[in-house]
């Protein structure tokens, strides 16, 4: 059907928007650690307060985000959003002083939060219903292929360029970006009744027990996308820590290209949940890692490869589930606020896991502690989603 058609320009438009917006993000993302500790002499634990600084900034403005978007018009918030978010890579390379950095990490937060909110409700407003797991599928495929190229393209300029050279790369594909979303034409959007203001209108209750079982998820992937690079230098592994992020992209590229179209003929629950059984065996065989390296150092090296590669699978099978998991609980007049719920339970956990991640390494002896402590929260995750959370949603769907 006509109507059922995927590929748009504006589509196409926001898929290369959103593929250079993560770009800009996780060019940055894996040297930041290295940059800390080099320029402004912070140690695990502050580095860990720092970087979490972030995603509370992300958090906190979820719950508003998703708020406008549903009572004004989506494009200017998202543009908006989309510009701030590309000019703090240029207040990076001025911030003498580590509170400077704190403040301008803090409004990047703000900005990303905003902006993926704005996107990932515009691009649901863009696809026919009939094929948005599909859609939110490939949308999604624009992160996995900016997070495949983006750490390892850093940290190779890492060790080649300075990290003026970095941030600058950084503000070029965030303003490219912003012209990708400025090309972004929307469907319009009847006025919305200004109801009263409620805890509904800001986050979807309805979602709370999926939103749950997703902050236990993303507690040990915050960690893991933060300090894999440092745990693996620690352990002293062979192999290029850029290539975990590599191969865990390639994990959530092919994942993605099956999951959505199995949550497209209503089987949710299912997908998420085999996600997360290969999410918790991945997590242990993570933690594992210091101890092999003792007995097995080239094995261990190409298994550490591995585990980026499962966990790609089980996170990109997830992804696209989870988000249609919100959307479906939610009427389409509040989208918004459905996505916000979502993202900003994914938030709040990565949040907790990029600042008690560096504490835990800190107070323990190593990085193998805190994926530990990661990977029996996947377990408690999951019993959780097949005892409440699945259920739940099954009752209360409305689509």
């Amino acid at each position: 059907m006509a109507n059922d058609k995927l590929v748009t320009p504006g589509f196409c438009y926001i898929l290369a928007a959103n593929f250079l917006l993560f770009f800009a993000f996780y060019l940055i993302l894996p040297i930041l650690p290295f940059y800390l500790r080099e320029q402004f002499m912070a140690d695990k634990s502050m580095i860990g307060f720092i970087l979490s600084c972030y995603t509370i900034a992300c958090l906190c403005i979820r719950p508003f985000a998703g708020y406008l978007l549903d009572t004004f018009a989506r494009r200017p918030l998202y543009l908006l959003a989309y510009f701030i978010f590309t000019v703090v890579f240029g207040g990076y390379m001025l911030a003498t002083t580590l509170t400077l950095f704190i403040a301008l990490r803090i409004v990047h937060g703000f900005a990303f939060g905003m902006v993926t909110v704005s996107g990932n409700t515009i691009v649901i407003d863009i696809l026919p219903s009939s094929r948005r797991g599909e859609g939110i599928g490939y949308y999604g495929l624009a992160n996995n292929i900016a997070m495949s190229f983006g750490p390892m393209i850093g940290l190779f300029m890492h060790g080649a360029f300075s990290y003026e050279t970095i941030f600058s790369c950084s503000l070029l594909s965030g303003s490219l970006g912003f012209l990708m979303a400025f090309l972004v034409k929307t469907p319009y959007k009847q006025p919305v009744k200004r109801e009263p203001i409620s805890l509904d209108r800001f986050f979807l209750v309805k979602g709370t027990w999926a939103g749950l079982s997703l902050l236990l998820l993303s507690i040990p992937y915050g960690m893991t996308t933060t300090y894999v690079a440092m745990y693996a230098e620690e352990i002293g592994i062979s192999v290029n820590a850029g290539l975990y992020f590599t191969f865990m992209a390639i994990g959530l590229a092919i994942s993605r290209l099956f999951s959505g179209r199995q949550v497209d003929k209503g089987r949710i629950t299912l997908v998420i949940s085999l996600g997360m059984y290969l999410a918790c065996v991945s997590f242990f065989v993570l933690a594992s890692l210091q101890t092999l390296m003792l007995w097995y150092p080239v094995f261990t090296s190409y298994l550490y490869i591995g585990i980026a590669f499962s966990q790609g699978v089980a996170f990109g099978t997830m992804f696209p589930a989870f988000n249609t998991l919100f959307v479906n609980l939610a009427p389409n007049s509040q989208r918004g606020t459905a996505t916000s719920t979502y993202l900003t339970s994914w938030d709040v956990g990565i949040g907790i896991g990029l600042m008690i991640g560096g504490t835990i390494a800190q107070e323990f002896g190593g990085f193998d502690h805190a994926y530990l402590f990661g990977a029996c929260l996947t377990v408690i995750s999951t019993l959780f989603f097949l005892i409440k959370a699945g259920p739940h949603f099954n009752r209360n769907k409305l689509r």
